[in-house]
């Protein structure tokens, strides 16, 4: 008996032993992902920074990629991949089985995420957006733009980083913390200023931070690129001649709300921000100009103006004198009544 067991034995090793290449095929064409650079349908799958892995296991079956969630942990813990599924934005493929799931989100490229930020928007602005497309913390991405030791350590010499955060289109990772955007921002704006624009600042008389206030005023006026070195050179000669800029978008900065037409008392209003009252540049930057701006508020255009005024279009009349500028807000005053009669007539 014991003879006949022995010899059982010897036979179902010999069974696995001959089934084993057969066994580890199956497994391996199991776990291992099959091509998807055919696959067209494929579903969005957000991984956040930080979330258990019972989270993770929760979207992909609110995602109907997997049926039970317990066999994916299980298949994920058993595969030794449990810290190596990371935090991210991922186009999955449909048809994966438990095993290769797993094996997708741990092998798998993060897709990058495409961020636009406009030009002339304010630190506000910024954060939210970067909240709803990146699910950053926008608490704590505000409260870093006003962090003083963070701000030295970026190479700014500033209250906060307002002006700094160059609009621009970016991709980005998820899971970005809000550290590393901010410096790669403020980098791209600081990548303006090389030795050939430091050299035309030092013509200027002028520092980054001057520039990229003033700047921050043409992007706050300009809604045509040709008019941006014309507005530049406005101020520019303002700035020489130690005329009050009287610039509208520095007493918008200062109060609360969207931007409304400006009344008589707005211009009264007692900040270093109010060019109407005070000489000079504001202590900083009113929004995040663009590229376009800072290059306008460097390059000035060769021109002696000293005066615009809105057409009513989006452009401006330029003048030389305060007697040509009144007669042109004449008539731009004009047109801005008949447009709000007619505005008027047509609501009755």
């Amino acid at each position: 008996m014991y003879t006949g067991t022995k010899r059982i034995l010897k036979i179902s090793i010999a069974i696995f032993l001959l089934s084993l290449p057969l066994i580890i095929v199956f497994i391996i064409n199991y776990i291992k992902v099959p091509d998807n650079s055919q696959q067209t349908e494929t579903i969005a799958v957000i991984i956040p920074r930080g979330v258990s892995l019972q989270v993770v296991a929760d979207t992909l079956l609110q995602k109907k990629l997997i049926t039970d969630k317990d066999l994916f942990i299980l298949w994920v813990t058993t595969m030794g991949m449990d810290r190596s599924i990371k935090a991210g934005y991922y186009d999955v493929p449909l048809g994966l089985n438990h095993a290769q799931l797993v094996r997708y989100l741990a092998q798998a490229q993060a897709k990058e995420i495409k961020v636009t930020l406009l030009e002339g928007w304010n630190l506000k602005q910024v954060a939210l957006e970067l909240a709803n497309t990146l699910d950053l913390d926008q608490g704590k991405f505000l409260t870093l733009t006003k962090d003083a030791t963070f701000i030295k350590d970026l190479g700014i010499n500033a209250v906060t980083l307002e002006g700094y955060l160059l609009p621009d289109t970016y991709f980005f990772y998820w899971g970005i913390e809000e550290k590393q955007v901010i410096s790669l921002l403020v980098q791209q704006c600081l990548d303006i200023f090389n030795s050939e624009v430091m050299v035309r600042l030092d013509s200027l008389n002028m520092t980054p931070h001057q520039i990229i206030t003033l700047a921050s005023i043409i992007e706050g006026e300009a809604i045509y690129d040709d008019e941006r070195d014309i507005i530049s050179a406005v101020y520019h000669n303002r700035l020489k001649r130690k005329i009050k800029l009287q610039a509208d978008p520095t007493i918008q900065y200062i109060l609360d709300g969207p931007p409304r037409r400006l009344l008589y008392k707005d211009l009264e209003i007692d900040s270093p921000y109010n060019t109407y009252k005070y000489y000079g540049l504001p202590p900083g930057p009113i929004n995040n100009p663009g590229k376009k701006s800072i290059l306008a508020a460097i390059y000035p255009a060769k021109t002696d103006y000293l005066y615009f005024v809105a057409k009513g279009d989006g452009r401006h009349t330029f003048t030389h004198s305060a007697a040509q500028h009144a007669r042109e807000k004449a008539k731009f005053n004009k047109i801005r009544r008949e447009v709000y009669r007619g505005k008027n007539s047509q609501n009755k």
